[in-house]
């Protein structure tokens, strides 16, 4: 099933919808292990919202971490930060955008005037906190409001988060921008990923593999990707992979040691948000070398004393969260935009918002080698 390009729409067809619906469907948590459909108010929009009807959406490995109950958030919040949508309505003080225009918002939504933001850790968005920072605090969708799993989402600042789709990009070539090709990328630019360097990425998930991507556009010359099923194997190998470590096969850290000849990465990225895979991404360095932690872990970490060289190795331990905001999506659109890579491959699977619940059973679960799910309403 090939995606279909979705035009946009001009403001005349979209106020010819003129009767939005007041009610509409959403996947909300109910509880530890259920994701429920429920029928939901049409939210209100502010004079600086926008409201999307959602086009295409899906679910992310964070999704899972909340319907486990492992990530807590309200029942009843709407789950999801991936949209791609259609702006049926703009807020008041909004301008630069039109209604019925394509356009996605980013994972992360900053209000853009914390001091988070004015000092460039959007992320950590805390417009309302004393000091203006709050841990994870621009991850909202989702999280502390309703969220893009659904048919309409309310998304704030609009102008700080809305970026145009232009005509010639399906939604799904652009449904991994909002998040896992923003996440993935920024393990390689933190981590500091240079021209000639070695890198080593474990796990070839969805975030990993964008890593994979990113380490390449950035200069690496060497990309070691650790992965086990076959089918992650050769889409990394797709995405700029040079060596495929199989940890189901070997020791994956004497593998890349060896590979490298001894002499260890220069950065390595963890992309699975374990403690093994972390205490190997450290050990797998050269001394001086950058450990990037994307992984979303549920427990603490303990530091091997020797990878760390008792604290005098000169290594980087950096982590982070997602960049947002309107000029980042726009980034990664041209990116898309110009076929430097191409991320829509990873849409292994659809399905219509009323079949989410069964989205979530196989991405859940990890069967019939799904990497991502696009999901319509």
């Amino acid at each position: 099933m090939s995606p279909v390009l979705q035009s946009d729409l001009q403001p005349a067809q979209e106020g010819r919808r003129a009767s939005r619906p007041k009610m509409m469907c959403a996947a909300v948590f109910a509880e530890a292990g259920r994701i429920e459909l429920e029928d939901k108010p049409v939210p209100d929009v502010g004079p600086l919202d926008a409201l999307l009807r959602i086009t295409t959406t899906t679910i992310c490995g964070t999704d899972i971490h909340i319907l486990k109950g492992e990530y807590p958030v309200a029942r009843g919040l709407t789950i999801g930060h991936e949209p791609v949508g259609v702006i049926a309505k703009l807020g008041s003080e909004v301008r630069g955008f039109r209604e019925g225009q394509r356009v996605i918002a980013g994972a992360i939504t900053p209000s853009g005037h914390s001091a988070a933001c004015l000092c460039g850790c959007a992320s950590q968005d805390g417009p309302g906190e004393r000091h203006g920072f709050k841990p994870m605090g621009g991850w909202r969708f989702g999280n502390t409001i309703d969220g893009a799993q659904a048919e309409y989402l309310l998304v704030p600042d609009a102008m700080v988060n809305l970026a145009h789709v232009p005509s010639g990009l399906t939604d799904e070539q652009v449904l991994m921008c909002p998040d896992i090709m923003s996440t993935g990328f920024s393990g390689a630019e933190s981590g500091g990923v240079g021209i000639g360097d070695h890198v080593a990425v474990f796990a070839q998930g969805p975030i990993g593999l964008c890593a994979t991507a990113g380490a390449r556009l950035m200069g690496a010359t060497r990309i070691i990707a650790v992965e086990s099923v076959p089918e992650r194997q050769a889409m990394a190998r797709r995405l700029g992979a040079d060596d495929i470590v199989d940890f189901s096969k070997c020791d994956p850290v004497a593998e890349i040691m060896r590979l490298t000849d001894g002499r260890g990465v220069d950065v390595a990225i963890e992309a699975l948000g374990r403690q093994e895979t972390f205490a190997a991404a450290l050990r797998v360095l050269r001394p001086g070398g950058t450990l990037s932690s994307l992984g979303v872990y549920s427990s603490d970490l303990t530091i091997p004393l020797g990878a760390f060289a008792a604290g005098l190795g000169d290594h980087r331990i950096v982590t982070t969260l997602c960049p947002g905001g309107k000029e980042r999506m726009r980034r990664l659109i041209d990116v898309v935009a110009s076929g430097r890579v191409d991320l829509g491959a990873l849409v292994t699977h659809r399905f219509p918002l009323e079949r989410i619940k069964e989205a979530y059973e196989l991405f859940a679960h990890q069967r019939d080698g799904v990497l991502k799910v696009a999901i319509t309403p």
